[in-house]
């Protein structure tokens, strides 16, 4: 088959087919998405976890081509996608038949390589984690990338209000359309201050890291929750502990692609969570897959650039078959 092999230089290359395990599924891709974690592993700072595949790619979508033998509940043909922990910027992946899903009602197979990463990402970190309420206001830190904009129609879907930072009145205007209710321009305003009418947020997903820890807690409003799920802003900062025990807030970190496959806190629990909450939403239109640009599979390079200029809005896809 067809992959991606390589870090800077991205090659395509003829590697052996990947043959399924016991509880594995062959899937047959026709779509993969781009995930800022691609871009740091071409870059070399983060490797696949212990017996992943060294081919980029978080999540495919495309049909069944086979299936393990202690696999159920599925036939060849079907379409899906699916969240990996590596693999996917190839013709064909393996992966536990655990983190698979069926493709939503009202997408097609190809849009739905959009959503395994920005939808488990959601729902283990905003709602698993933080347990964002009715009516409770999240503060999306990038609201206009394929997290950010997912996160707004999932949190706005459940009742909850969103604020967004991002860069340009482009971005803040698709996260408008897509429910959010505060837009934020980073670059001329202070989230604190813009936050401070509305009483701080209760939840704040955050992909910035150590430049914004100290902001973040500024931010958030007693008993807030805040999720850190990346580091583009670095990775020490000091944290105000008087300023946490007095607001009484909660601090998590979170990585989506080290979680174990099945047991507590695995990829299996969240993609069963994402299956039960969310794909309903897609089905019924509240959701939908926000894609920025799509790339063929030989150009996958060039689809990294997209995602490292920072001028993307949504999902960035490769097509593959």
């Amino acid at each position: 088959m067809l992959a991606i092999t390589g870090t800077d230089q991205l090659t395509p290359t003829e590697v052996p087919d990947p043959v399924p395990a016991p509880d594995e599924i062959l899937i047959e891709v026709v779509a993969a998405g781009v995930n800022r974690a691609d871009v740091m592993q071409r870059a070399g700072f983060y490797p696949p976890p212990p017996g992943a595949s060294e081919i980029l790619g978080l999540e495919v979508s495309g049909r069944i081509e086979a299936l393990g033998s202690e696999v159920a509940g599925w036939s060849v043909g079907d379409p899906v996608c699916a969240l990996l922990s590596g693999g996917g910027y190839a013709e064909k992946v393996a992966v536990p038949a655990t983190q698979v899903l069926p493709v939503p009602d009202g997408v097609t197979v190809h849009d739905a390589a959009a959503l395994p990463e920005v939808a488990c990402t959601v729902m283990s970190n905003v709602f698993l984690t933080a347990n964002l309420a009715p009516g409770e206001l999240l503060l999306i830190h990038g609201g206009s990338s394929g997290i950010g904009t997912h996160a707004i129609q999932v949190a706005a879907a459940a009742g909850a209000r969103v604020a967004v930072t991002a860069r340009t009145p482009e971005k803040l205007a698709r996260c408008a359309e897509l429910g959010a209710d505060v837009l934020i321009d980073y670059r001329t305003e202070d989230f604190i201050a813009a936050l401070q009418p509305h009483g701080g947020a209760n939840v704040i997903l955050d992909v910035v890291g150590a430049k914004y820890l100290s902001r973040n807690v500024d931010a958030l409003a007693p008993d807030g929750r805040m999720t850190v799920i990346g580091l583009l802003g670095g990775r020490k900062a000091e944290l105000d502990l008087g300023k946490v025990l007095a607001k009484r807030l909660s601090v998590f970190g979170t990585t989506l692609r080290s979680r174990p496959a099945t047991g507590p806190g695995s990829k299996a629990e969240v993609v069963l969570a994402t299956l039960e909450g969310t794909w309903p939403l897609i089905a019924d239109g509240r959701v939908q897959p926000v894609i920025d640009s799509v790339y063929p599979l030989a150009e996958a390079g060039a689809a990294l650039d997209r995602m490292t200029s920072g001028d993307a809005i949504g999902k960035i896809l490769l097509t593959v078959g």
